[in-house]
């Protein structure tokens, strides 16, 4: 039913820690499908000798280009794209399928709630910094317990969103690689498609270091992404997350168009002095 879209470049310990926490945790058994970028870490040859699915590319050729590639081979009708350094928490599947019985057509945006070592995130709670210090049993013991609560508006990954919808917004948007504000951009792909769910569900949890692929001193040069985004779509991607898609409040439901009161229009006037700017100076 679900097909699992991961991108990796050179991250052999953490995709390790990703794939058997998927194959471990999951209550049912979901094609799994890599784009591997390089794989000189020996990646490649992990894929082919454990008979994973794969695409692959013998350069960088960023998140947004990865994903896309890799989701031309999946089969299912649902698409989960994970990154790399993420681990699953059992049964996260369990509460995703429970939460697509509720929804009636394909207009939904669901993702996960991170746990990370580091501030900023949904959860945060240390158990290891990377995957050599990483302490799984600290993990499992304690995951259920942490507080949190379905949120609203979450546009970071674990992401799930059936392949229809995906197919007619066209994926990720490939000029922001290597990945800086595609999340964003791609929900509101979606919002201009009457999309109004977008929920981050509590239980489903994923322990996460933190984007380690992506400040790999030898990635691509970061993307201005905030910027692609302000010249496409006319104002911020902070201002579309908190006008908008409501992020990091609880979930009420559907998402409603933003209420065009006197702060909407002070922070859209802020946005167009910043557009302004960015087209002389950047």
């Amino acid at each position: 039913m679900i097909s699992i879209v991961i991108p990796t470049y050179n991250n052999l310990d953490y995709l390790k820690l990703c794939l058997n926490s998927i194959k471990r945790n999951s209550f049912k058994d979901h094609e799994v499908l890599l784009h591997i970028n390089d794989g000189s870490d020996g990646s490649l040859k992990y894929a082919i000798d454990n008979n994973i699915k794969h695409t692959f590319s013998k350069e960088n050729i960023g998140l947004c280009s990865s994903i896309n590639t890799a989701c031309k081979k999946i089969v299912n009708k649902y698409i989960l794209y994970s990154h790399d350094d993420m681990y699953f928490c059992p049964n996260w599947d369990i509460y995703l399928l429970d939460e697509l019985k509720k929804i009636n057509d394909n207009k939904f945006y669901l993702s996960g709630t991170m746990i990370e070592p580091n501030p900023g995130a949904h959860i945060r709670f240390d158990c290891g910094q990377t995957a050599n210090t990483f302490d799984e049993k600290k993990l499992l013991d304690n995951y259920k317990n942490l507080p949190f609560y379905d949120h609203q508006g979450s546009h970071f990954a674990p992401l799930l969103i059936e392949k229809k919808m995906w197919e007619m917004v066209g994926g990720f948007s490939e000029e922001f690689n290597p990945g800086m504000c595609s999340d964003p951009d791609f929900n509101m792909k979606l919002w201009n498609q009457g999309v109004r769910i977008f929920k981050g569900i509590n239980n489903f949890r994923v322990y996460h270091f933190s984007s380690i692929t992506t400040r790999k001193k030898n990635n691509l040069a970061m993307n201005r992404g905030d910027i692609t985004f302000l010249k496409k779509w006319g104002f911020t991607h902070k201002f579309f997350k908190k006008h908008y898609l409501k992020s990091n409040t609880k979930f009420l439901g559907p998402l409603k168009d933003p209420k065009k009161n006197l702060l909407f229009y002070f922070d859209f006037l802020l946005c167009k002095i910043k557009l302004i700017y960015s087209n002389f100076f950047s």
